[in-house]
C-alpha cells in the first residue's frame, strides 16, 4: 500500500540499510542474545553509516532527516530482531530530550558522540517501586551550591548497562503538591563518581537489548547536567511520550508483518496428511485473518504517522495504537507459532524467539492498561 510519508529518497535509504543489516546484523544476532548485548562496534558502524540520530541537526553531525527515515531505521531493525530496539530508543527517544530541551553547550557536548555510537543512551524512569505511576518515583536530587547530588535507583533500563549518558528522572522537589510538579531531568554521564550499573538483567526475551538497573549513591552532577528547567521534567516527558508510544506501535507492525510473511513461507513448505498445511482451511482462515487485521493496524499507524509529522496532537490516538498493535503483535506472535507446530516451540526457528520478544511490548513505554485509562479520560469518562 502506499505511504504518503515515504518517497524515494527513503525507499534508497532503507534498501542501504537492509543490506548494511544483512551483513553487520543478521550473522551475529544470536551470539549477541547469549552475550546479552549489542556490541559497541557495530553502533560505530551504523554510526558511520548515518543510522544513528539522522534527525539531529547538520551543526552537530546529523543529516536533518525527516521522521519518515526514523520510521524506516526502527522497521528494518525490528524485522532483523526485536532485541535491537535499544537503537530505536537511543535515536527517536532519549536523544530529542536533549535536542528539544538541552543548551547549546549540553548539544555540543552529547549529540555528536549520540551520532558517532561513540556515545550510547539510555532514559531512566521506572523504579522498583514506581512504573507507570512517574509521580511515585523517589529518586531524588537535591542542590548543593551549584550541584546536584542524586540518590535512588532505577530498574528495567533498556541500553542500561551499555549506556554512557542516561537521561535520569528526579525529584528535585520532593514536597511538591502535586508531586508530578517537582520531577526534573538530569543527563549523568558514565563515570561519574556514586553512579554504578547492576548486572545485566536476565529477561525471557529480548536478550541482545541488555537491560540492567543503575544506581545512584550521593551522585554530584553539575548544575549543567539539568535538562530544561527544575520541575519541568514531567511536563517534558509528557511532551515526548506521544513519539515514543508511536515508535512502539511502528514497530510491533513491523513484528506482525515479519512473523506473518515468515510463517506464510512455512505453511506452504510443510506438509501433513500428503498436504502443505497451506491448503487447510484452518491455515488459510487463520493467515487471513491476521493479514487482515494487519493491514487495518497499517493503515492506522500510518494515519497518525502523518498526522505525527504535521505537530498534531494525537495523544488519544497514539494510547490506542499502542495497545491495539502491541496486543496485536502478541496474538500474530501465538497463532503463527501454533501454525508452525511442535517446530515453533524449538529455539532455532525465529518464531519461538520473536514470541518472547513481543510479549513486553504491551508493558514498556506505559502499560497497554494505561493506554485505556488516557483514552477513557479523554472521553470524560
Amino acid at each position: 500500500m502506499s505511504r504518503s510519508y515515504l518517497k524515494e529518497e527513503h525507499e534508497i535509504f532503507r534498501s542501504s540499510l537492509r543490506k548494511f543489516l544483512e551483513k553487520e546484523a543478521v550473522p551475529f544476532i544470536e551470539q549477541w542474545e547469549k552475550e546479552k548485548q549489542i556490541p559497541r562496534s557495530f553502533w560505530k558502524k551504523a554510526g558511520e553509516q548515518g543510522y544513528l540520530c539522522p534527525q539531529v541537526d547538520e551543526a552537530y553531525g546529523g543529516l536533518g532527516a525527516d521522521f519518515g527515515y526514523a520510521v524506516v531505521i526502527s522497521e528494518e531493525f525490528d524485522r532483523v530482531s526485536v532485541g535491537m530496539v535499544g537503537f530505536g530508543l537511543h535515536n527517536d527517544i532519549v536523544i530529542p530530550y536533549i535536542e528539544a530541551f538541552g543548551t547549546e553547550k549540553q548539544k555540543q557536548l552529547w549529540l555528536p558522540g549520540a551520532i558517532s555510537g561513540d556515545l550510547v543512551s539510555a532514559i531512566a524512569m521506572t523504579e522498583p517501586g514506581a512504573g507507570s505511576d512517574l509521580a511515585a518515583i523517589q529518586t531524588i536530587a537535591i542542590k548543593d551550591g551549584d550541584d546536584y547530588i542524586i540518590n535512588g535507583e532505577k530498574t528495567f533500563i533498556s541500553n542500561g548497562h551499555s549506556a554512557d549518558i542516561a537521561v535520569v528522572v528526579c525529584k528535585t522537589d520532593p514536597k511538591a503538591n502535586p508531586p508530578h510538579k517537582g520531577i526534573s531531568l538530569f543527563v549523568v554521564e558514565d563515570g561519574t563518581p556514586g553512579f554504578s550499573k547492576g548486572k545485566k538483567l536476565q529477561k525471557i526475551g529480548q536478550h541482545a537489548n541488555d537491560t540492567s538497573e543503575l544506581i545512584f549513591e550521593d551522585v554530584r552532577v553539575p548544575g549543567d547536567n539539568l535538562l530544561g528547567q527544575e520541575g519541568k521534567g514531567f511536563y517534558y516527558l509528557m511532551e515526548k511520550l506521544q513519539q515514543e508510544r508511536l515508535l512502539v506501535s511502528i514497530q510491533s507492525m513491523a513484528s506482525a508483518e515479519t512473523m506473518l510473511s515468515q510463517t506464510i513461507n512455512y505453511v506452504k513448505q510443510r506438509k501433513a496428511f500428503g498436504q502443505s498445511i497451506s491448503q487447510f482451511q484452518n491455515t488459510q482462515f487463520k493467515l487471513a485473518e491476521m493479514q487482515t487485521e494487519i493491514e487495518i493496524g497499517r493503515t492506522f499507524v500510518d494515519r497518525l504517522i502523518d498526522d505525527h509529522i504535521e505537530g498534531k496532537d494525537i495523544v488519544t490516538e497514539v494510547s490506542m495504537a499502542k495497545w491495539w498493535t502491541t496486543d496485536l503483535s502478541k496474538k500474530v506472535a501465538a497463532e503463527c507459532l501454533q501454525l508452525h507446530g511442535g517446530y515453533g516451540y524449538m529455539e532455532e526457528y525465529e518464531i519461538a524467539r520473536r514470541y518472547r520478544d513481543v510479549a513486553v511490548s504491551s508493558i514498556y513505554a506505559g502499560t497497554n492498561e494505561i493506554m485505556k485509562m488516557i483514552i477513557a479520560k479523554k472521553m470524560e469518562l
